[in-house]
């Protein structure tokens, strides 16, 4: 081997190493103050905010509001008031409100008129010029295996007291951070009756014209052991999403056929990017993307933000737990039954807290997505040419993620980093789907935009 062919190898050697290393730092490219907003998450403080919640005894829907110690009325008055104590730490950008709405009598789970009320506490953007809202959400109230029994206990510890809990120490940490778009953090009533309090809120936001980008759903999320099957895992958390939008037009349904696009609908879009994002920041934890709407024949809040055109995902345990499910408290054959606090894992409860918090921080602070993503198809060719527009809106971004994975893999293999707004790739578009994000130079990336063909 002579000297001149030994040199052009080296160089190509270290061209691949140093592409190599610029690939590996665009990987674990991370914003220093989410990594610190995730360490600030506390077990005990989950904890806490649970066994308060669990200490009003029962919080169903049609249970008592004038008791200040006990129901649903003191429960969301308690909520208020945390979520109050963390906005003193906003500089005034965190609003507090109890959304107050009426259910009329619906002959199933509301007997007569009730009045229903959502705890909503809002994080202002600090850019004027940016309208995006990310929000949270779990259900407040609780329910014994009746589902009409408003006096019986019902402690509801994991079902979902463990979700709001989330959702509280989300906003506590949140609160004195900063964020381009507005975040939303909200505890609903009326789950359990029938999606009421998530109903009024999809249908609100959709009147107001909210520009909604993702909606965040978090019920039954703190338990890690199945007494059915003895299974433990607290390592897996599920996120379930929907394939077809349930507004899908003529066209969305022409496009998504032609495309092969079947698990990149909007929601599916934010359900893998919660398990990149949240797998990124947090240790030991898998983000299983459920490729359904919900669990089997099941249902939550994310449903009518799903039914009014918007992408919304439900995370939940790994494995329920029936017997502390929608169950009356009891001790029967030596089995103790009943949602109780001591069927809980906090540890897990708040790596699951901690994968909410860096996709709703991540994406709070991300640019706005990459506009007419385009595959150009004007020429037969194995590479793939892609094309796109800079966001019209808020900060410049860094540069672009392009997103890469085979047809029949769940989630994104390859990401490379593009300073322009258009690049070829050697890979085929007829073997790989593509997808493209707009990045700031701290990591936050947007939700990824599949291209549509163009010439």
């Amino acid at each position: 081997m002579n000297i001149s062919t030994l040199s052009k190898r080296l160089l190509t050697l270290l061209l691949l190493l140093c592409t190599a290393t610029t690939f590996a730092q665009v990987n674990a490219n991370q914003d220093e103050d989410i990594q610190e907003m995730v360490g600030e998450i506390s077990a005990q403080n989950l904890r806490a905010l649970v066994e308060k919640m669990v200490s009003f005894e029962t919080r169903h829907t049609l249970s008592t509001t004038t008791d200040r110690k006990r129901g649903i009325g003191a429960a969301r008055e308690w909520v208020k008031s945390e979520f109050e104590k963390y906005a003193k730490a906003s500089g005034g950008r965190m609003t507090v409100e109890m959304d107050r709405f009426i259910v009329k009598a619906d002959g199933r789970r509301v007997p007569q008129d009730t009045e229903m009320a959502n705890v909503m506490a809002t994080l202002k953007g600090t850019d004027a010029s940016d309208n995006r809202v990310i929000l949270v959400g779990a259900h407040l109230d609780s329910r014994a295996t009746d589902v009409m029994d408003a006096k019986s206990k019902a402690p509801g510890a994991n079902d979902d007291a463990s979700g709001v809990a989330m959702v509280m120490e989300m906003a506590r940490i949140m609160a004195s951070r900063q964020f381009s778009g507005t975040l939303v953090f909200v505890a609903f009533q009326g789950e359990e009756q029938g999606l009421y309090g998530s109903r009024h809120l999809a249908e609100r936001v959709k009147k107001e014209g909210w520009n909604l980008v993702a909606m965040q759903n978090n019920d039954i999320v703190g338990n890690s052991f199945s007494g059915e099957t003895g299974l433990h895992d607290n390592t897996r958390v599920r996120v379930f999403s929907e394939g077809t939008p349930a507004n899908e037009t003529e066209e969305m349904t022409k496009l998504r056929r032609t495309l092969g696009s079947e698990n990149d609908s909007p929601s599916r879009i934010l359900a893998r990017y919660m398990k990149m994002t949240g797998e990124a920041y947090v240790d030991q934890i898998e983000v299983v993307l459920g490729y359904r709407a919900d669990r089997f024949l099941r249902g939550g809040d994310h449903t009518p933000f799903n039914q009014q055109g918007f992408a919304a995902v439900r995370m939940s345990e790994m494995n329920e737990d029936f017997d502390h499910q929608h169950q009356n408290v009891r001790m029967e054959n030596g089995t103790q039954y009943g949602d109780l606090i001591d069927f809980m894992d906090f540890e897990y409860l708040r790596k699951n807290t901690a994968v909410n918090l860096a996709t709703m921080a991540s994406l709070g602070r991300a640019p706005y997505a990459p506009e007419a993503v385009a595959v150009i198809t004007s020429n037969l060719t194995n590479k793939t040419d892609l094309r796109w527009q800079a966001p019209a809106k808020g900060k410049k971004p860094a540069g672009y993620y392009v997103l890469m994975r085979e047809t029949s893999s769940p989630v994104w293999e390859k990401k490379f980093f593009v300073k322009d707004t258009k690049t070829t790739l050697g890979y085929s578009k007829d073997n790989y789907f593509f997808a493209v994000q707009a990045v700031d130079a701290a990591g936050n990336a947007s939700l990824p935009v599949i291209p549509v063909p163009a010439r």
